[in-house]
């Protein structure tokens, strides 16, 4: 079994409550099943551009036109998400580790987004409806953030805009280790919501190695 990680966080993990966590989840998953292969992809070691007209030709016209024929350019263009998504559709696990900056994603996961999750490549149009092209079955989001969120807060586009596109692309599940409130100067309790945060990650670990121990 494959894990994906993509981890978009540039602080070190002594200042960092959301790679901290995924530091807590990967040791427990680890620990449960030592088999678990684990491809992690740092997006500040291997930055995303930002998808260009070139790009775009080659990723969309296809699905828009079936004859058309990408040209070296624009191939050449691509080749970023080409190469980000085979190691997706080789995985059976996906995990994001984030903060949430300005209430969602920050810009360098969206950038890795809009490259990857591109028709083609991750998954294909059939008409109306969308036909993955992977074979993931399940994702995580091990999240940090420095204010409190209630469930369903409207302020909170980090999980709300991952669900979207994970169930767009045949991923249904998302859960969700959240370390909140980690401004200390405004959260004098800030210590023990990571503390909390760190222990569902594990949790979530365990469950996922679970899973994947009763299915063989």
């Amino acid at each position: 079994m494959k894990v994906v990680h993509v981890c978009a966080n540039p602080k070190p993990i002594e200042e960092s409550a959301s790679k901290q966590l995924a530091a807590a989840f990967f040791e427990t998953l680890t620990e449960k099943n030592p088999e678990v292969e684990i491809d992690n992809i740092d997006l500040y070691n291997e930055p995303p551009p930002f998808l260009s007209a070139q790009a775009l030709r080659a990723l969309y016209y296809p699905s828009v036109d079936p004859g058309y024929q990408p040209t070296e350019e624009e191939r050449r263009a691509c080749e970023y998400a080409v190469q980000q998504a085979s190691r997706i559709r080789d995985g059976d696990v996906l995990v994001f580790t984030t903060p949430m900056w300005n209430f969602s994603l920050p810009g360098i996961v969206k950038a890795w987004i809009d490259q990857v999750f591109s028709p083609g490549i991750l998954f294909q149009f059939e008409g109306i409806t969308v036909k993955p092209l992977h074979s993931i079955g399940r994702a995580f989001l091990l999240a940090a953030s420095g204010g409190v969120y209630k469930e369903d807060d409207p302020r909170d586009a980090l999980t709300r805009q991952l669900r979207a596109l994970l169930e767009f692309v045949g991923i249904p599940e998302l859960s969700v280790a959240w370390a909140d409130g980690q401004n200390p100067a405004i959260y004098g309790d800030s210590d023990q919501r990571r503390e909390l945060a760190l222990e569902a990650a594990r949790e979530l670990a365990e469950e996922l190695a679970e899973t994947l121990a009763a299915r063989t």
